[in-house]
């Protein structure tokens, strides 16, 4: 069509199809905010808006206070081991001592020593019985210990088993807002991707055809970038579903129009040559010439054989010549290119 446009014409086309594309990326970024700033009629969840708080709650006051005794416990058995083992070390030196002392006293076999070894065995019971003392408060400590990690461990395990339902409920919860969201966006582009589509097919050629194109460059990018990356996944199934389904309703409607478009061509074949020219626009004409095909039938013509003034395929005529010079021209010229003359003339 380029071929047969004025220079002027061009150039407005060129700065018409520039407004298409200013007004397509306004809308587009009004869509935006639009979508983006919508109520927010959705509320943000969290697992916590699902955990049972009237069972939660007494749950992790408990586990907190055990975990505090637990401290408390770990500190004071600590305080106890070292007490252990300074009683431990005590006893042990002192025992060793009094055996050295022992063997002193047999090898001199002096009997007034009586008194001291009573006295000695007396000190040995007393650092025994103070072992066996802290011995039994880390044996006390250490089963307080126990008693309060299996406790802890049951008020745990009892809170993990809440969170989980908990969390299980916000899953589908956010599964469910998902869809409607989706569903949200669906309402607000669909409408607008059949108006585009209306627009396409009824008032694309009109006079505010910038506007037209620019809402229907619009509307597709509203569609495909606001609303299917929205669309829910579940696996995969939803979208190459969703996908399988439209690939075969287009492809079923593209063969659809196929046939019905061959059907039509085969019908104006069989038609005179007049009338097919006369349906013929100019634009058309120069357009389907400017790509070496035949302007009826739409087949391959080498249009620089000068034995082609019909089409070999539908008949048309494709090169006349001018009645005032004859000279050899395109059949569809409204003028002679040589001389001027009108081809109505």
């Amino acid at each position: 069509m380029s071929k047969g446009l004025r220079l002027s014409e061009k150039w407005f086309r060129r700065g018409l199809w520039l407004v298409a594309i200013i007004f397509a990326y306004l809308l587009t970024s009004l869509g935006e905010s639009v979508i983006h700033d919508l109520p927010q009629v959705e509320h943000e969840f969290s697992t916590s808006d699902f955990l049972d708080s009237a069972r939660a709650t007494p749950l992790k006051e408990k586990l907190k206070i055990a975990q505090h005794q637990q401290q408390d416990i770990e500190d004071r058995l600590q305080q106890a081991q070292l007490k252990l083992n300074t009683a431990h070390t005590d006893y042990s030196s002192a025992r060793e001592t009094f055996n050295n002392w022992l063997s002193t006293r047999h090898a001199t076999q002096q009997a007034a020593q009586d008194t001291e070894l009573i006295k000695r065995t007396q000190d040995l019971d007393k650092l025994k019985q103070l072992e066996r003392q802290v011995q039994s408060e880390v044996e006390q400590l250490q089963q307080q210990s126990l008693d309060t990690n299996q406790s802890a461990a049951v008020l745990h395990q009892q809170l993990t088993q809440l969170e989980q339902d908990a969390y299980e409920l916000y899953d589908a919860a956010m599964r469910k807002q998902e869809i409607r969201v989706f569903l949200y966006r669906l309402a607000l582009t669909l409408p607008l991707l059949l108006i585009a589509a209306w627009l396409f097919l009824k008032h694309r050629k009109n006079t505010y055809w910038p506007f037209v194109w620019g809402f229907i460059i619009f509307a597709v990018f509203a569609f495909f970038v606001e609303l299917v990356p929205y669309l829910p996944s579940y696996g995969g199934y939803v979208r190459y579903g969703v996908g399988l389904i439209l690939t075969i309703v287009i492809g079923r409607q593209a063969v659809i129009s196929l046939n019905k478009y061959l059907e039509k061509q085969k019908l104006a074949e069989q038609q005179p040559e007049t009338q097919r020219r006369e349906e013929l626009s100019y634009d058309t004409a120069l357009t389907r010439l400017a790509k070496n095909v035949c302007p009826g039938c739409e087949r391959n013509v080498d249009l620089k054989d000068e034995r082609n003034d019909f089409c070999p395929h539908c008949g048309i005529g494709l090169h006349n010549y001018c009645l005032a010079c004859e000279a050899r021209k395109s059949a569809f010229s409204r003028f002679c290119h040589k001389c001027g003359t009108s081809a109505a003339q």
